[in-house]
């Protein structure tokens, strides 16, 4: 019943402490290259308070896009693409539709993995474009800026790191195959974690192991075939060859959105810190409903004239 009650304040405290400390620090040039869609708004909430505190703010910006529109909290540097504002909108709602269609427990991975697929395409469409447009290198070298804030969903923020040698944070919230424990080399047992998909408790009977072990095998194969191409052209843009874990470990902090006991306890890396409560939005009052008539405060629904209680009690009765 403890933790019940605290929860709240443990994510209040975690989200409080990073936008504070981080405040605290001289004020500094942060780049950040965000994901598009709904990764977006949480990362924008934080941007906006770190701009309150005296930074500057570069957002690097496809100039097809959703949500990634401007702001006066930061300003945005555009890089072309090869694709139209028509196909986005049509990729992201096929991806939303498909996320709610019913499916069967053997199909769920296979459905997921080319559903996701509509979209991590278009992503390394933009990864590609940008790593090619030179103008836009050239001014993000020339700008030398402090450290880049980036959505590890996908490498391209990792990439862009390494060539301009800047440490980078981590804004995270999960992905199907554990990609934060998998880079980061944390205990990760299928004997007590389930996988995604597999709707198993952290008390699975023998045979659900085995299932278990099975889908962890797939997201392992699923995973190196949506991120391997990620590589190629990380090597010819860097010069060298470069694997997944030597990107991803270049990480300062990983700043993970969510808390620790909803996802299965379990060890993880001392450059790792839960956020959860970064996600909550201050609630808002009540409006009044009838904000010109005399009345008496109602705590349920703002206001109530005089007699309205009376009259709604008889009509209950009747």
């Amino acid at each position: 019943m403890k933790a019940h009650i605290f929860l709240p304040l443990y994510w209040g405290v975690g989200s409080f402490l990073f936008l504070t400390f981080w405040g605290m620090a001289e004020s500094e040039k942060l780049l950040v290259f965000p994901q598009d869609g709904s990764h977006w708004l949480s990362m924008r909430d934080v941007i906006e308070e770190l701009c309150k505190k005296g930074h500057e703010i570069v957002v690097l910006v496809p100039e097809v896009n959703l949500l990634l529109k401007e702001s006066k909290f930061y300003r945005r540097k555009l890089y072309p693409v090869s694709y139209s504002q028509a196909e986005l909108d049509k990729r992201f709602q096929t991806f939303g539709h498909n996320l709610f269609a019913d499916k069967s427990f053997l199909s769920t991975a296979w459905a997921e993995y080319w559903n996701t697929r509509l979209v991590i395409d278009m992503f390394f469409l933009n990864c590609d474009s940008l790593l090619k447009d030179h103008e836009t290198i050239r001014y993000l070298k020339e700008r030398q800026f402090d450290a880049l804030f980036t959505d590890p969903a996908l490498p391209c923020g990792m990439i862009l790191a390494e060539h301009l040698s800047i440490p980078s944070v981590y804004f995270f919230r999960g992905f199907p195959c554990a990609l934060e424990h998998t880079m980061s080399r944390t205990p990760n047992p299928v004997s007590t974690i389930p996988r995604c998909y597999t709707a198993f408790s952290d008390q699975m009977t023998f045979y659900q192991r085995v299932i278990n072990f099975l889908v962890s095998y797939l997201e392992t194969l699923l995973f190196k075939d949506l991120y391997t191409k990620y590589l190629e052209i990380a090597a010819d843009f860097l010069k060298k060859e470069v694997t997944l874990p030597s990107l991803y470990g270049q990480g300062s902090i990983w700043l993970l959105r969510y808390d620790f006991v909803f996802e299965y306890p379990r060890p993880i890396m001392p450059n790792m810190a839960f956020i959860g409560g970064i996600n909550c939005k201050p609630r808002k009052r009540l409006q009044q409903v009838q904000p010109s008539s005399p009345g008496a405060p109602y705590p349920a629904t703002g206001w109530m004239r005089p007699g309205d209680g009376r009259d709604h009690l008889a009509a209950r009765g009747k």
